[in-house]
């Protein structure tokens, strides 16, 4: 089922007619991430439930609501709560509010999510800055952009090899290095899988060896409609468990982990995600 242009502008529309802050920046939070939403000023806040052709957020973790506010001076809109392809929804529901928010006029999407850590220098609480991603749920052709393609939103075949941009990720560091994050502070590859389940030893050996460092269940999708969309994509991971590589491990991951390491380690995330903002108007990166 996708969603036509028709009712993607339909539901713009309608947060428009209720809101005079037009976001130039949109933000996605991640589980445990939701904080982020909070540090808006002037918030007008909808429930996912009252906008119209709007998903539903099931995840403990996921507010459910999409907030509208100013960063810094800077106007926003947060996603407080995301969808998941393991929530049973179609593809094309997941990515619905990145359209939104390109028809609201974002044309940065930052986007958090929580992460096991693969790669084996990785640390719990690390912050991962995304360089790149592997879309195992597109190699059995489950795509957000599969079925008929509306030129009004971007090309049939969009390039993927720069979705993440460098300049973002370069300012990130920069921003990082001067908060003092820089001991854990990463960069690297995201790999996305469909979940709910946690991988298996097997597969967490597998996809290290693809060259990822890390995996989640989440994300990717976003950012192939943001690319589609024609809007610049910057992603954070925080590595909120550390996949099990072993067969002799006591280890086993949990939800609950991941929600506690989000609460740990989310203020130094928030104040990340923050300053970057405040830094994109100054880099005059969207002249």
């Amino acid at each position: 089922m996708s969603y036509t242009y028709e009712e993607c502008k339909a539901t713009a529309d309608w947060l428009m007619a209720q809101t005079d802050i037009r976001p130039r920046i949109g933000i996605v939070c991640g589980s445990g991430l939701g904080g982020l939403a909070n540090l808006l000023k002037d918030q007008v806040v909808f429930n996912y439930r009252d906008i119209p052709n709007f998903p539903q957020s099931t995840v403990h973790g996921h507010a459910g609501r999409l907030v509208f506010g100013t960063l810094k001076g800077r106007p926003c809109v947060c996603m407080q709560g995301r969808f998941h392809l393991y929530e049973g929804y179609p593809i094309q529901k997941i990515t619905l509010p990145i359209r939104i928010f390109k028809l609201l006029g974002v044309d940065t999407v930052i986007l958090t999510n929580a992460a096991g850590g693969l790669n084996q220098d990785f640390k719990v609480g690390d912050i991962m800055i995304m360089k790149d991603h592997i879309n195992m749920p597109g190699f059995a052709g489950n795509n957000p952009l599969s079925g008929p393609n509306d030129e009004r939103f971007g090309t049939r075949f969009p390039c993927m090899s720069d979705a993440y941009d460098r300049e973002l990720q370069q300012l990130a560091m920069e921003v990082g290095q001067e908060l003092g994050y820089g001991d854990f502070l990463r960069e690297g590859v995201y790999c996305v899988l469909s979940g709910p389940s946690f991988e298996t030893i097997a597969e967490c050996r597998m996809l290290h060896r693809l060259g990822a460092d890390a995996v989640g269940m989440s994300t990717v999708h976003e950012v192939i409609v943001a690319r589609h969309c024609g809007m610049r994509v910057f992603a954070l991971s925080l590595i909120t468990n550390q996949a099990v590589m072993d067969y002799d491990s006591e280890e086993k991951a949990n939800h609950e982990e991941v929600l506690q390491t989000g609460k740990q380690r989310s203020e130094q995330l928030e104040r990340l995600v923050s300053t970057l903002v405040t830094r994109i108007e100054h880099n005059n990166i969207y002249a």
